[in-house]
């Protein structure tokens, strides 16, 4: 899984110093940013070929600000023109939430969904995990 570490800062947490559940959306978006690459390497908005379908994320512990929080990263589902980013929460060693992002495919100018290309499939099953 590719994995990613951020700094919990003091405007994510509420007044029982807890991370806002907002935020750990924000957090799995960044921790997919080499998935987005696979698409588009540069990250050119202009020729942006992926959109958002769903995402699901399960509180499972509560979140703190004392101590940084890792993103783990993997692809649990591959179908012709959708995938499924299955993402863990750690914080001090403890999975603290999980989630699933759905991302299509998608031409934008045929406001279709696309074929997900053969040198992209072949990225992400690098990235397949079992969720």
């Amino acid at each position: 899984m590719l994995t990613e570490t951020f700094a919990v800062r003091f405007y994510e947490t509420d007044a029982l110093k807890h991370v806002s559940n907002t935020v750990l959306v924000g957090w799995f978006e960044a921790a997919r940013f080499p998935i987005f690459k696979i698409f588009t390497p540069t990250l050119d908005l202009d020729n942006w070929p992926l959109i958002l379908a769903n995402y699901n994320v399960d509180f499972l512990q509560q979140i703190f600000m004392d101590a940084e929080v890792t993103v783990k990263t993997g692809i649990s589902r591959i179908g012709n023109s959708s995938f499924v980013v299955y993402q863990e929460l750690w914080q001090s060693e403890e999975l603290k939430a999980k989630g699933t992002t759905t991302l299509v495919h998608f031409d934008y100018q045929t406001q279709r969904s696309a074929a997900i290309g053969d040198d992209a499939r072949a990225k992400l099953n690098e990235l397949f995990v079992e969720a």
